[in-house]
């Protein structure tokens, strides 16, 4: 028995691990007033019909703090590259150059910074959500293994564990969120 509560402290840990990765990469889609490539990680480009990543068939860096250049590999994709970000909930206006697609970001307004700490908070929250159901799920097993016959020492030592992993990976979630919304606010 103590087996398998190992093995779900072990998996709780590690699926609260990749709540959290998730949280993070869900924040940094977000953007913050500076260009970086990852705010085109969610935009598929139609690629021979596959919708495909830019990033797989594209070269994208930001050269300044407020563009984008994105460099197709193959020279056909410019106009793919650029109806996939019209067509996009991005809000910007791609501009076609020769052999790459410029992508200049407005500055920010105050209220605009102000809807995205919200989206960030709202983030953050479903962050925090899919945590402590992680828990709640881990918690429901412990207890059926207490009915199956486990020690209740063990039981409770087991579900203070994963209270604490649950607390340590909500502040780690709070850190991420106060760090993007300092990135966010700042002008």
């Amino acid at each position: 028995m103590d087996e398998e509560i190992q093995l779900y402290l072990s998996d709780a840990e590690e699926s609260m691990g990749k709540a959290l990765q998730h949280t993070n990469t869900e924040l940094s889609r977000i953007r913050a007033g500076k260009a970086t490539p990852t705010m085109l990680d969610s935009l598929r480009v139609d690629y021979y019909g596959t919708p495909t990543p830019v990033a797989q068939v594209a070269n994208v860096s930001a050269p300044d703090a407020r563009s984008l250049v994105i460099r197709p590999w193959e020279k056909n994709m410019l106009g793919e590259i650029s109806k996939a970000i019209k067509n996009s909930d991005l809000g910007l206006n791609p501009v076609m150059d020769a052999d790459s697609v410029r992508l200049n970001l407005p500055p920010m307004t105050e209220e605009r910074r102000r809807d995205l700490v919200k989206q960030v908070k709202n983030e953050a929250e479903n962050g925090k959500i899919r945590i402590r159901g992680i828990r709640k799920d881990v918690n429901e097993s412990l207890r059926k293994l207490l009915k199956d016959g486990a020690a209740e020492d063990s039981v409770k030592d087991a579900e203070a564990k994963v209270q604490k992993y649950t607390d340590s990976y909500i502040v780690k979630i709070d850190e991420l969120m106060s760090k993007k919304e300092a990135e966010i606010m700042t002008i």
